[in-house]
């Protein structure tokens, strides 16, 4: 099968905004015709002046000649201002609609696609890479239609008026573009995607850098945590040296080739003079060196195009690489609806790269109402098995069920309205208080949302300030710390009010104080659901029906607390190691007891 060229692509992206920049092409292309029209008459100005001189009184047709070579070039650029209107018209219809096409099927991937795709790198290819189409359509397309009527129109005049001269000038043209040509090959389309991998990866390396910050101040961290993005500065910084590097010999003689056409022409014209110099050689010589800067200005144009077709051709390529991506599996024919609150997993494989599975046969049972918890080393695959009850991703093997029911069954938003996750460093967005709460139920009435504050342990946050629960985060110097974060969310899940809850370490950056509340917090909000819980303190497990020790991918140990410790596994001795450190005290010496 043919692949679909990238203009044919975009065009059919624009729907009918494609006439705009069909239009575009038509009118830059008669922009560049009548463009050359005030050198016909520049050359008109000339031939009266060397015909009247010295009696520049006699001459009748100057000014008029004068007057239409500006006259014609006020009309060119009213033309491809024209153009150029048109064809950002269709360009940013091109560029909203790959957003938005981007935007939707984001939309349909499993929820976890984000953090495993990376967040700097999404919106790079959201932002970037249908900015880039719009520089093309915008500009780059029209230049072609003008690049290419331009040597049309200048081929005639530069052969009607002297053809000796008019095949001298084509001589740089063709060495500058046989130069470009060996510039902008293959080569250069390999290199230009590792330009782009190269901005990519400093871009993605930047965002996390930025949202370790916090982290980083908070243990005193300084180069090491500076390393990966520095890491990434200094490879793009050896590429673009090397490249430039490489680029430079071509680029000194495209720059020479183009530009010493008038040392041709000088060159010709004493060859072509040796019997004689006339006055005729002489006006055409004139116009040939007036006129052929056009010819470096029309070939830098092309390679700019080259460039930039590359660039497009890249940016599509990183559309595509999310546009390709499979959606979450819906079914819409015959959905199907939970039964309870209960969850059960089957003999579920996972893997993030198709290589290494992390989780491998795990099945397990947690009836509607009870309270589990995922406990067990760190990158054991409790947070993973999490995700797969919530459908952040499918499972490559097995099956999870949602009262009975496979969560591919149940419709979209009723899965949603089943489960909800409060995340270990739940973020806001840049809102009111209300707002932000709201968003757990778009519907929900202001005392709905105030109730669910209120049971949260919100009442202290909302009396510090300003305006309440109508202040806005982030504006004014109005900032929550992580605990007090972690409330506004559970509020949010409080107001939405779904049968199951998962609880992620829930209070891994609370403070006492806030962990006191957040506890108090998830006591209300548990109160008739099912949640599944994951905790490194086992103080918070103290009080569930069923402890899951999730270790290597597997389920190493279950059963209650009192079970557990009574084996001697692997959750005997967690719980013994755990009251061991926090029975630690440090004494005035400095030493520990």
């Amino acid at each position: 099968m043919k692949k679909q060229s990238n203009l044919s692509r975009l065009l059919q992206v624009a729907g009918s905004h494609k006439y705009l920049t069909y239009a575009s092409w038509a009118l830059s292309a008669i922009s560049a015709l009548i463009a050359l029209m005030p050198f016909y008459y520049i050359w008109r100005v000339i031939r009266e002046a060397l015909e009247v001189a010295p009696n520049f009184d006699r001459a009748q047709d100057m000014a008029r000649n004068g007057w239409m070579a500006v006259l014609f070039a006020v009309v060119a650029v009213l033309v491809y201002i024209a153009a150029l209107m048109c064809s950002h018209l269709g360009a940013f219809r091109v560029a909203t609609n790959l957003r938005l096409q981007a935007m939707e099927h984001i939309v349909k991937l499993p929820l976890g696609f984000v953090e495993s795709f990376g967040s700097g790198r999404l919106r790079k290819i959201v932002n970037e890479s249908s900015a880039a189409t719009e520089t093309w359509l915008a500009h780059q397309l029209p230049d072609r239609a003008n690049a290419i009527a331009t040597p049309c129109g200048l081929l005639v005049l530069l052969l009607v008026f002297d053809w000796r001269l008019g095949l001298l000038s084509l001589v740089p043209v063709l060495l500058g573009f046989l130069i470009m040509m060996a510039m902008t090959g293959r080569e250069m389309q390999r290199k230009m995607k590792e330009y782009q991998n190269a901005l990519e990866d400093m871009a993605g390396e930047a965002v996390e850098y930025v949202r370790g910050v916090p982290v980083v101040k908070t243990f005193g961290q300084t180069i090491f945590s500076f390393k990966k993005f520095k890491d990434s500065i200094d490879r793009y910084r050896v590429w673009v040296i090397a490249y430039t590097k490489q680029l430079r010999a071509p680029m000194m003689l495209y720059t020479a080739a183009i530009n010493g056409v008038f040392a041709l022409l000088i060159a010709g014209g004493l060859i072509f003079t040796r019997s004689g110099v006339t006055m005729e050689f002489l006006l055409n010589l004139l116009l040939y060196i007036i006129i052929t800067p056009v010819i470096s200005v029309t070939l830098t144009r092309i390679m700019f195009q080259s460039e930039n077709a590359m660039i497009v051709d890249d940016a599509l390529g990183r559309i595509d690489s999310v546009l390709n991506l499979d959606p979450l599996e819906e079914e819409t024919e015959n959905p199907k609806h939970p039964m309870n609150a209960s969850v059960e997993l089957q003999n579920i494989r996972f893997s993030y790269d198709g290589e290494k599975d992390v989780l491998k046969d795990i099945s397990l049972t947690i009836p509607e109402g009870q309270t589990a918890a995922f406990v067990g080393p760190s990158g054991g695959g409790k947070t993973t098995l999490a995700n797969l009850i919530s459908r952040f991703f499918d499972p490559q093997g097995g099956t999870v069920k949602i009262g009975g029911v496979d969560v591919k069954k149940i419709p979209k938003e009723e899965l949603m309205n089943t489960v909800s996750f409060v995340f270990q460093n739940s973020r806001l967005i840049k809102a009111s208080i209300l707002d932000n709460v709201r968003m757990g139920r778009p519907d929900a009435t202001r005392e709905e949302i105030l109730e669910a504050l209120k049971n949260a342990q919100c009442d202290d946050i909302i009396e510090k300030l300003p305006q309440g629960v109508d202040t806005v985060i982030g504006t004014g110097g109005v900032f929550l710390s992580g605990g007090e974060q972690q409330r506004i969310a559970i509020a949010r899940v409080m107001l939405k009010n779904t049968p199951i809850v998962i609880l992620d370490e829930a209070t891994a950056f609370a403070d006492p104080d806030n962990e006191m509340r957040v506890q108090a917090a998830f006591t209300k909000l548990s109160k008739g659901k099912t949640v599944i819980m994951i905790a490194h303190r086992l103080s918070a497990v103290a009080g569930v029906d069923r402890i899951y020790v999730v270790k290597d991918g597997s389920i190493a140990e279950s059963g209650s607390v009192r079970e557990l410790l009574e084996k001697d596994g692997l959750f005997r001795r967690m719980w013994q190691n755990y009251h061991t450190s926090v029975q630690w005290k440090v004494t005035k010496e400095g030493q520990s007891s």
